[in-house]
């Protein structure tokens, strides 16, 4: 596998994406991630956040915004962190070592990163085949690139003697299937992303949700002033604006909607997906990836999954325009409708 492929397994590679096709970088529709295509509109910033180093109070403001976002009791199991990765990579550098399982098909860096520690991992695609001696058992909720969501009682009985983390990135589209309420409890760990919904991956914002000892064992690892000024403050204002919150979820149903109708007129099959990302499936995925990215628009592939695809929310009517002309453009295309005009 070329660097190019490794690197277009994560979605937003336009970079290789660029390289690869011929294409320049500012010529692509990234379609590829799972990101607010209208994203937050950035607050101005007095010059000080930018100055100076992040101070307690701001952490405070940060902290006690995203509790109440995420209905977490006490802001004091909140842990800002630069991005969900970073918990991601840590969490499993400070668990001994242990049986992990993964619910799968679904984000590779948890599966990665858990084995990159030394522990042994079980990936398993049903919740009733986690083995007994398993210590810690990851869930990404709603999950990543299915859609699938386990409802609270069923995922909750995972934590039933060990560490229950879930990776809930997705769920602000999604807030019912949250269990960031019930954090507190020794056995569970949640994990939360700024970037995704809100349309700001660059500010590099997450957050663990935790209870003692595990939020001080995450703090202490990420260390002072993890998260920048800038990235707080207006990670706080986000997260505080409730009807930007309201209105951006009644847009990306609307744009789901949209987009399903495109592609099922199309002739693609919609097998999973949430209001960020949908989830396609074909017999001739793979040549329908090469068709959008030669034409610039750049789809997620997966080649575990050779027939899957993933469309990340256009965000206007030119990008819907856009990519309707490249699906009718692809020969295996087959409309069910003579008219798209509506789509």
């Amino acid at each position: 596998m070329s660097a190019e492929d490794e690197t277009l397994m994560h979605g937003g590679a336009l970079d290789a994406a660029a390289v690869r096709y011929g294409i320049p970088r500012d010529g692509w529709l990234d379609l590829s991630t799972g990101i607010n295509p209208n994203a937050y509109p950035l607050p101005d910033l007095a010059p000080d956040y930018w100055q100076r180093l992040p101070d307690s109070d701001l952490y405070s403001w940060l902290c006690g915004a995203a509790a109440r976002a995420y209905r977490v009791a006490d802001p004091a199991m909140v842990i800002p962190t630069p991005g969900s990765q970073m918990v991601i990579q840590w969490v499993p550098r400070l668990i001994p070592a242990t049986r992990v399982a993964v619910l799968g098909p679904t984000y590779g860096e948890h599966e990665k990163c858990w084995a990159a520690a030394g522990h042994d991992v079980d990936l398993v695609t049903d919740p009733e085949d986690v083995e007994d001696d398993a210590g810690v058992v990851v869930v990404v909720n709603p999950n990543n690139p299915t859609g699938r969501i386990i409802e609270r009682d069923r995922l909750l009985r995972l934590a039933e003697g060990r560490l229950l983390m879930v990776d809930e990135a997705f769920a602000d589209v999604a807030p019912e299937a949250s269990v960031a309420p019930l954090v507190g409890r020794p056995d569970l760990l949640v994990m939360r992303s700024v970037g995704k919904f809100f349309g700001l991956p660059g500010m590099r914002l997450g957050f663990a949700l935790a209870g003692a000892p595990l939020a001080d064992t995450i703090r202490d690892a990420m260390g002072p002033w993890a998260v920048s000024g800038p990235a707080a403050a207006i990670g706080a204002v986000a997260l505080s604006d409730d009807a930007w919150i309201r209105a951006a979820r009644v847009r990306l149903r609307a744009a789901t909607a949209r987009l399903d109708g495109l592609l099922i007129r199309m002739g693609l099959k919609v097998v999973g997906g949430t209001t960020l990302f949908r989830l396609i499936e074909h017999p001739r995925a793979a040549d329908l990836f090469e068709h959008l990215a030669q034409s610039g628009i750049l789809a997620r592939s997966f080649p575990a999954n050779p027939e899957w695809l993933r469309f990340g929310m256009p965000g206007s009517d030119a990008d819907f325009d856009r990519l309707r002309s490249a699906l009718m453009d692809w020969p295996r295309a087959k409309p069910t409708s003579a008219s798209m005009a509506s789509v």
